[in-house]
């Protein structure tokens, strides 16, 4: 489905817990999550940890949104 979008002229991202499916598939912009039951967060941090871990990732998603990439490209930083 990400392929599909992307060919439609509208940027993706792909927030996953398994880069390597990702890459696979063939994503292009790819932001690392944090764990399979729980992608965009941590249950066992305190609620305001929590907050800032998600706001981080989502975050780093929108910033691959304006990246313009020629590939796949992971954003783990």
């Amino acid at each position: 489905m990400v392929k599909e979008i992307e060919r439609a002229g509208i940027p993706v991202v792909h927030i996953c817990t398994i880069v390597p499916i990702s890459l696979t598939v063939g994503a292009n912009r790819i932001v690392p999550a944090v764990a399979i039951p729980h992608p965009l967060g941590n249950p066992t941090l305190s609620k305001d940890d929590e907050k800032k871990l998600r706001r981080g990732i989502v975050e780093k998603a929108l910033k691959a949104l304006q990246t313009e990439v020629h590939g796949q490209t992971v954003f783990d930083k």
